[in-house]
């Protein structure tokens, strides 16, 4: 089984590396431009769909993605604009130019994987009412959606985004109104692809609403501060977590070791006494302090490394384009105007950093009483394409109690998408499981059924396989959808070379434990109890032939 897997494995990359080849020798000989090529591409499919390099840094976005697919009924299209970026869409109406919407690329927003480890690059369209009027796939790298799918379901997946709202809560499966949730339809063989759309179109598209302004900004109850004059070295605030460590290795963005660190970050909150006063000293602290206003905000970073936490964006346009703290839904991003400078580090002990900064947070929508996380944006780049994409690194932060009167309020963190799953399949997943937990001690007691039958009475072994073959086609192929195949272990292949993430593959929960109890059984007994017994296809044909 495995050799075969490694065979499949070889064979769909040979062949995806062909093709990939072939459509750029043809580009060559005949001269056509990347853009144009890309524009057709699209129509032909979008998996491994070659996306121009300027993609993701050139201000004029809709020269190189088809923003009218989008928006039809624009005239023309700004360039981008904003942190995260976006686009804004005009109509030529009686000579004056109309705002339409917003276009805006799910990448240049959120950085979140799919099944193959790779994001699904999408094209969202909404306008100005916040109602999300086009989506648009323009690459994945989902090799179920190759060789097991059709694309085709993935574009009506997509579409049933139309006329959502940016603040919708759309779930994927039956709508829930006791929670205000909107129900989509799945793609059937691809739950973990689909939820993790869910997640970037809706992310996205709240992300660009709040930015300019259709969602409006909520204001967070403050923290009130213990006033003290203690100070601390920075490896008491390190271990209390008053600084936080964030570290990203080279790997980590698709380059090679070099020995060094991509980069090497420390944060931390300056506004609380103590640890104000630690980092800063007294006077600078008493400084800082005075100059803010109320309901504003100061954080410190200081990083060694190969990377720059400040980037390059402040010079051209006057925003810190690599770091930026979330809370929640909210995120808050840095101006020039945001920075002060941080010479260096009073608290004891604290080592030599190679850039430093103080960023000043302006919102009543930021409170130092609740969780935030700092997120730095690192150029990452594709091993296999060359390309080079942004992904976000965070850290979560939250003030120590000791430091807040009243301490830390009650914050009830809601579950990560692939737990909510689980809890809500439970009594599936527990069926699933003690039907396996069944056919494994049948079969391992199979020579036992084998004695009590007889060459003219088989029913001691005929009866538990040929129930077990239903129960597979039946509840496990056709209910859960639970069939294993070679896709996936491409997915594993990839995501062992790549970006391996756990969440990716607990998001369905039924191929994740069948996949443990193939691997464990397959160790014990071979490939008999599987391929035998359990595989949904293979009791399929079974039964036909049975009763052909």
């Amino acid at each position: 089984m495995v050799l075969i897997a490694w065979y499949f494995i070889f064979a769909l990359s040979f062949s995806v590396a062909f093709s990939t080849a072939a459509l750029a020798d043809s580009d060559k000989e005949t001269g056509r431009p990347e853009q144009e090529h890309h524009a057709k591409e699209s129509h032909s499919g979008s998996y491994e769909a070659p996306l121009p390099v300027q993609l993701s840094t050139d201000p004029d976005l809709c020269a190189y993605v088809p923003c009218h697919d989008v928006f039809p009924k624009a005239d023309h299209f700004s360039v981008r604009k904003g942190r995260p970026a976006y686009v804004e869409a005009y109509h030529d109406e009686h000579g004056q130019q109309k705002l339409l919407g917003y276009a805006f690329l799910s990448t240049d927003i959120v950085d979140i994987p799919a099944y193959s480890g790779k994001p699904v690059v999408t094209l969202i369209g909404m306008d100005v009412a916040g109602k999300i009027v086009g989506v648009k796939v323009l690459k994945h790298s989902e090799p179920i959606l190759l060789v097991g799918i059709p694309e085709s379901e993935l574009t009506k997946f997509i579409y049933q985004y139309i006329g959502k709202y940016a603040w919708d809560k759309v779930e994927i499966g039956k709508a829930r109104a006791e929670g205000g949730y909107i129900g989509i339809d799945a793609i059937s063989g691809a739950t973990v692809t689909v939820i993790s759309e869910n997640q970037v179109v809706m992310r996205c598209a709240y992300e660009i609403a709040k930015q300019v302004g259709i969602i409006k900004a909520v204001p967070r109850p403050q923290a009130k501060f213990i006033s003290t004059t203690e100070q601390h070295s920075w490896n008491e605030l390190l271990a209390e977590g008053s600084v936080q460590h964030l570290k990203v290795s080279p790997a980590d963005v698709g380059l090679d070791n070099t020995g060094q660190p991509y980069i090497d970050l420390y944060f931390g909150y300056l506004n609380a006494p103590a640890i104000g006063r630690s980092i800063l000293g007294e006077r600078n602290y008493d400084g800082l302090m005075a100059e803010l206003k109320p309901d504003e905000h100061a954080i410190f970073i200081v990083a060694n490394g190969a990377a720059s936490f400040k980037g390059s964006g402040f010079v051209r346009g006057g925003i810190y384009d690599r770091v930026q703290v979330s809370q929640d839904m909210d995120s808050f991003t840095f101006r020039d105007t945001d920075y002060r400078n941080l010479y260096n580090i009073r608290a004891t002990g604290a080592p030599e950093f190679n850039e430093s900064a103080i960023f000043i947070i302006r919102s009543t929508s930021f409170s130092a009483a609740y969780p935030w996380n700092l997120v730095f944006l690192g150029n990452k780049v594709d091993k296999q394409t060359g390309t080079r994409t942004f992904a976000n690194f965070d850290r979560e932060y939250w003030l120590q109690d000791k430091y807040m009167e009243g301490g830390r309020p009650v914050v009830v963190k809601s579950d990560p998408t692939w737990l909510k799953i689980w809890k809500s399949r439970i009594w599936e997943i527990a069926a699933f499981v003690v039907i396996l937990l069944f056919t494994a001690v049948t079969y391992a007691n199979r020579d036992w059924l084998v004695r009590h039958s007889s060459r003219k009475d088989k029913r001691w072994v005929s009866i538990p396989k040929y129930a077990i073959w239903l129960v597979s086609i039946g509840f496990i192929g056709f209910g859960l959808m639970a069939q294993p195949s070679i896709t996936q272990v491409l997915t594993w292949f990839h995501s062992l070379l790549f970006h391996w993430k756990w969440e990716l593959f607990l998001s369905d929960p039924f191929i994740f434990i069948f996949w443990l109890f193939i691997i464990v059984t397959v160790f014990v007994w071979g490939r008999g109890l599987f391929c035998g017994w359990m595989c949904p296809f293979g009791s399929l044909s079974e039964t036909l032939y049975k009763v052909a």
